[in-house]
């Protein structure tokens, strides 16, 4: 079994940090506990997961800093899978360079997030937000609906400095009709043919379908596509946990991966499960 390095990581602990959409013990909703280190490990048992970065959950605006400093601590105690970080941040409001600046060359800390919603505004102010990142060595982590990846492209464009990361395979469906394909194909090209879109993770699509379970032959069009677009030197593993639980285990997940790359040779699968997010992260 070659060993995996999982690119997106999310944990949440109410007793830490709050979030701005989801609160404990909401019925029916198997994301409305605690996540922490202690169930990655259960989850992520016998499956060679041997390094992870920690992927921000969207907290209230108050806890940014304090969930950075969370993240940051377990990297640092060196007791878990977690080598780094991306954290949230909201890049063109004020305030942003004063709080994103002291993790100009942190050791752990290599990116920031926010997840953007279809027809989001991206001004100039943003657009500076984003540079600022590429000048402190930072990367920005592109979540947003296929309908958006297109206009993504021009952001990267505009920011030729900043090293670009997209998540979830585009938010991709596996429940996509042919024109939603043909513009996420689209938007996909646009964004893959930008030097600074350094990856595209592997992940996450699954939720986007459904609760499950799903089959190796039903995910693999959206993973080999994605491998096609991109390229298998810039496709990572994202485990996408424990948000993927809303369709799938994180063992199915990965093992349905497996299964869908191991037509491939040992080098590309070796790259794709790790070998590129040691490159992209320095982990």
């Amino acid at each position: 079994m070659l060993p995996v390095v999982d690119t997106h990581q999310h944990l949440w602990d109410f007793t830490k940090l709050k979030l701005t959409w989801l609160k404990l013990g909401e019925a029916d909703n198997p994301l409305s506990a605690n996540f922490t280190q202690v169930e990655y490990a259960a989850a992520t048992k016998d499956l060679n997961v041997v390094k992870s970065v920690y992927m921000e959950v969207d907290v209230v605006p108050e806890d940014k800093r304090k969930e950075a400093d969370y993240v940051v601590q377990l990297c640092e105690a060196a007791k878990t899978t977690m080598r780094s970080a991306v954290i949230g941040g909201r890049p063109g409001e004020d305030g942003f360079a004063k709080y994103i600046t002291p993790y100009k060359g942190h050791k752990f800390v290599k990116g920031v997030r926010q997840v953007l919603p279809a027809g989001f505004d991206v001004t100039p102010a943003f657009t500076k937000s984003i540079q600022l990142l590429g000048d402190l060595g930072l990367s920005w982590d592109i979540c947003v609906p296929p309908t958006e990846l297109v206009s993504m492209s021009k952001l990267v464009e505009a920011c030729p400095g900043t090293r670009f990361i997209l998540d979830h395979c585009g938010n991709a469906s596996v429940k996509f009709t042919a024109a939603e394909k043909n513009a996420w194909t689209k938007g996909m090209t646009a964004l893959a043919a930008k030097k600074n879109v350094v990856a595209c993770k592997l992940s996450g699509f699954v939720v986007n379908g459904g609760p499950g379970p799903w089959t190796a032959e039903q995910l693999a069009p959206i993973v080999n596509d994605t491998i096609a677009i991109f390229g298998p030197d810039r496709c990572v593993f994202g485990g996408d946990w424990p948000v993927v639980l809303r369709a799938s285990s994180y063992k199915d997940w990965l093992t349905n991966l497996r299964t869908i790359l191991a037509s491939r040779s040992e080098n590309e699968q070796r790259a794709i499960l790790a070998g590129n997010a040691e490159r992209v992260y320095g982990v």
